[in-house]
């Protein structure tokens, strides 16, 4: 290979330096590393479903607007009429779009840590500066932090999960209020986990023309679909629909998603279970003296446990795939994130989470 067909000098060097988002593979595992939602939608929702992938027209492009979807999403969502909606497949690619249209030569995207990974990353791929605030030692927002490196770098966009992962706490809307009027750019809420959460800033959106809200239908239980959008003013979503790609939600994503929005009711439910094994999860992780359980509105749950990364491994060895958060970020040492699962997965967990800590001792 000649030296000009060698990647290093073809490919710029922060890719080069760049780690791959590591999915580990989970055959045979209880998987529960990824936050999704671990019940199936019931039959009768699945037979329609196969009814609307036998007739669909794969051989045409999808609707390039997903009138329809977008309409299904502003019904069961309760979005105003006067905002509008872009799509994205997932929210990653909605994060991509916003840092591709504000990637300036000085331009700066700032978020907390630790915080989304795919924030710091997309802004390497976008070639945009990155600035992570550091969070207090508990996970709440340092405010004269964030207010003193906005004063000093400017941001063209602040990105703050609500609730945070991996941290699962929904930071003090007050200071999420603070951030928004003294930022000269956009503020972007990420509420991935809104459905666990009860909180929201969308009835906010009104009143701050800076204020842009991200969901995703991925923790609900469509994490397959890829599907995300942002809701916002129209003059901020007009010109980001210039960056997202013609026909970037695909036929099988409009047709399925639009058809479970009409049955938000079982979503809801599903959510609700989730919620009452989490609280479930949460306390029996209390009862442990050697662990420390996080708050979480989210779907799953953080906790810092003496030797993390054996009792990660020790769990995998076990056939139990949870999140190794160890070394990740200074603030994150010893710490292990588990997506709540079925009553069943979560139950074996704790009871083989309590093995491994009676045999470490």
């Amino acid at each position: 290979m000649s030296n000009s067909h060698n990647p290093k000098h073809i490919i710029r060097p922060e890719i080069l330096a760049l780690s791959a988002y590591h999915v580990p593979p989970a055959a045979g595992m209880i998987k529960l590393d990824a936050m999704e939602n671990p019940y199936s939608l019931p039959p009768a929702l699945r037979d329609e479903i196969a009814q609307l992938a036998l007739h669909a027209p794969v051989n045409r492009y999808p609707d390039a607007s997903a009138v329809s979807l977008k309409a299904a999403l502003r019904q069961a969502l309760g979005i105003a009429d006067n905002l509008d909606i872009l799509l994205g497949n997932g929210s990653d690619e909605i994060i991509q779009i916003i840092a591709m249209a504000i990637a300036k030569p000085d331009a700066v995207l700032m978020s907390v840590e630790p915080a989304f990974v795919m924030f710091r990353m997309i802004a390497t791929f976008a070639n945009i500066r990155y600035v992570g605030v550091p969070l207090k030692q508990d996970f709440s927002l340092d405010l004269d932090a964030m207010l003193a490196a906005i004063a000093k770098h400017q941001p063209a966009v602040i990105f703050l999960a609500y609730p945070n992962n991996p941290t699962g706490n929904l930071f003090d809307p007050a200071a999420i209020l603070s951030i928004i009027q003294a930022t000269p750019g956009i503020i972007v809420i990420d509420e991935a986990y809104q459905a666990f959460a009860e909180a929201s800033f969308i009835d906010q959106l009104g009143q701050y023309p800076n204020l842009l809200l991200m969901r995703t239908l991925s923790k609900s239980g469509l994490a397959g679909l890829r599907l995300g959008l942002l809701i916002g003013r129209s003059e901020w979503l007009q010109q980001l629909e210039k960056v997202r790609l013609p026909y970037n939600i695909g036929i099988m994503t409009q047709l399925i998603a639009e058809k479970v929005l009409h049955h938000t009711a079982v979503l809801s439910e599903q959510a609700e279970a989730i919620k009452s094994e989490r609280a479930k999860m949460s306390a029996f992780l209390g009862t442990m003296r050697s662990i420390t359980v996080y708050p979480s509105n989210a779907n799953f749950i953080l906790f810092r446990v003496n030797a993390a990364s054996q009792i990660f491994q020790a769990l995998k060895q076990r056939n139990i795939l949870i999140k190794n958060l160890d070394g990740s970020h200074p603030l994150l040492e010893n710490c292990l994130r588990v997506t709540v699962g079925t009553p069943d997965e979560n139950s074996q967990f704790c009871a083989t989470l309590r093995t491994i800590l009676s045999e470490t001792v």
